[in-house]
């Protein structure tokens, strides 16, 4: 499971680490490149920015994607990585504090392939990150 990449992309620095603890607490133990918002996750799958020479060829097993994000927010990221050829069936699990409808519905219309809602317990949290973890890195199979 150690070559399988997340990307994780999230402006909420409370956020990043309770799901890094969160992942570490259900012994996934992958490599997670954490991103503060669209535009940097646009560089890092791109490899450029402050990511320049970076293998863009060498994408993430899973992006687990937050919505309400400064600069570039995650319908946005969603909408521009699936216009790419490169990006248009990498795997994207919304990981959102948002309960509306619309944010959800406009995630799978983009192209989401999960909406999960943060739950507000760690430990029911703990478990949801532990499931993804079993499913988008050791169950799935990627494009």
């Amino acid at each position: 499971m150690n070559n399988k990449q997340i990307l994780l992309v999230e402006d909420n620095p409370d956020d990043v680490k309770l799901t890094l603890r969160a992942l570490e607490r259900s012994r996934i133990a992958n490599e997670v490149v954490v991103v503060q918002d669209g535009v940097e996750a646009i560089e890092y799958l791109s490899g450029t920015g402050k990511f320049s020479g970076r293998n863009s060829d060498v994408l993430p097993q899973v992006v687990l994607l937050d919505l309400k994000m400064p600069r570039m927010d995650g319908l946005e990221f969603l909408q521009r990585i699936r216009a790419e050829e490169k990006t248009r069936l990498l795997p994207v699990v919304v990981l959102t504090t948002s309960s509306e409808d619309r944010d959800r519905i406009e995630s799978y219309k983009l192209g989401a392939n999960s909406y999960v809602r943060k739950p507000v317990d760690f430990n029911q949290f703990a478990e949801a990150v532990q499931n993804l973890g079993l499913y988008w890195l050791v169950l799935n199979e990627a494009p």
